[in-house]
């Protein structure tokens, strides 16, 4: 991605994925989002170290894109006891990690967890997930394997109500369902060429910093396509209860207003970002985590508003299970219950379904903590914010001359 133009038509793509599927896409967010940022690291890399990393995935990106290849990313680690840099804990398999370097290649041990996308992906990229220092250096790596490499386990997440799931039922979105999964290493041999770090801890740091910049800014796209979906699930739960959709019609403008203050902060950063001297484009790390904080907060009340919209059908967890609707003995009489409109019983329970998935089920893409946790944003906000610098404006303008020093103790 060479320029704002680029990245911004991501966020167009990310926001038709899920207008198309009703979920997030992850074999088209992370692992793109990981070629980038190491397209750029690796240059920076070579250039201190005299390595080839970069040539390396520049032949698998080619290899990827001839072979139109599914690319999930990961870069989230169990992490283990949070208050204990890797190297400290117990379990050392609680974070990917270096075992042992070969002449070929290396190998690798650890878990990579709540990744998206990777169940249906054809290769996954992995990332170091921290900025790493010299003791935990051998945490510092970065590599892509395919998915059903030797020594490579995915424990997929499911969704409770998949189990009951009838071939034409409506307890869950069959066809459209989350992908996520835990990876577990055991000894993963992995090719020098695919190994694009190797404990240069160094430069796990950048890993981060232009992952988080180009993702936050771009996970806009991906709550606001949700609250796309959404508006239109509000729209189908008046008319199923027997009401004009215009009955609620502020309630949908305020829906958008929250869906596009999302997305257009992403633009925002995207706009006023930088590029990197080998070409990448990366936006601009204040403003991507500010629009983390939004995304973190504001498709919470996109989904109180579905809610409040829906009725209690959709938000006292009472709604029948398929199974019951469809009961050969009492199933007419459940039916006969849900029937509100002009539309059918069956058509009411899908739309129903289909708004308590989005707003309390498995239809949430990780507002909260997808792409990183809130507190780890706010520190960044924090440092990125020149707050001495605004307050020396602040006097400025209020004619103040002397210096207002931090109170002491």
């Amino acid at each position: 991605m060479r320029s704002a133009e680029e990245m911004t038509l991501n966020m167009l793509m990310k926001r038709e994925c899920y207008r198309q599927t009703g979920t997030c896409t992850g074999g088209l967010c992370v692992g793109w989002n990981a070629q980038n940022v190491m397209w750029a690291v690796t240059d920076d890399l070579d250039k201190e170290f005299g390595t080839d990393y970069h040539e390396r995935l520049k032949k698998w990106i080619l290899h990827s894109q001839q072979n139109s290849l599914v690319v999930a990313g990961a870069l989230s680690d169990a992490k283990g006891d949070r208050s204990k840099s890797p190297s400290k804990q117990v379990n050392p398999d609680s974070n990917v990690h270096l075992v042992e370097k070969r002449e070929g290649g290396i190998v690798v041990r650890g878990a990579k967890v709540m990744i998206c996308g990777a169940a249906a992906a054809n290769e996954i990229f992995i990332m170091s997930g921290s900025d790493y220092r010299e003791e935990d250096k051998d945490f510092a790596i970065a590599f892509v394997v395919p998915r059903d490499i030797n020594g490579l386990t995915l424990v997929e997440c499911r969704h409770p109500s998949d189990e009951r799931e009838l071939a034409d039922g409506f307890d869950s979105p069959v066809e459209t369902g989350i992908t996520q999964a835990y990876l577990l290493f055991d000894d993963v041999f992995v090719p020098n060429e695919r190994v694009f770090l190797a404990g240069e801890y160094k430069y796990s740091g950048n890993i981060i910093c232009y992952f988080t910049a180009n993702y936050r800014s771009c996970i806009g796209a991906c709550v606001t396509e949700q609250g796309d979906v959404m508006i239109g699930a509000g729209v189908n739960m008046a008319r199923v209860n027997g009401l004009s959709a215009k009955t609620f019609k502020d309630k949908y403008v305020h829906m958008a207003v929250l869906n596009e203050t999302t997305f257009g902060m992403g633009v925002g950063a995207i706009t006023m970002g930088w590029q990197h001297p080998v070409g990448v484009w990366f936006a601009n790390d204040l403003m991507a985590h500010v629009n983390k904080v939004h995304v973190a907060t504001l498709p919470y009340e996109v989904k109180r508003t579905l809610q409040d919209i829906s009725g209690g059908i959709v938000e006292t967890g009472c709604f029948p299970s398929c199974e019951d609707f469809n009961n050969e003995t009492y199933g007419q009489y459940v039916q006969d219950c849900i029937k509100a409109g002009s539309c059918s019983a069956d058509s009411r329970a899908r739309a129903a379904r289909f708004a308590e998935w989005l707003t309390i089920g498995a239809g949430v893409p990780g507002c909260m903590h997808g792409g990183g946790s809130l507190d780890g944003v706010k520190l960044v906000i924090r440092g990125a914010t020149p707050m001495e610098e605004y307050a020396v404006m602040a006097r400025k303008l209020a004619g103040i001359e002397e210096e207002i020093l931090e109170p002491q103790g």
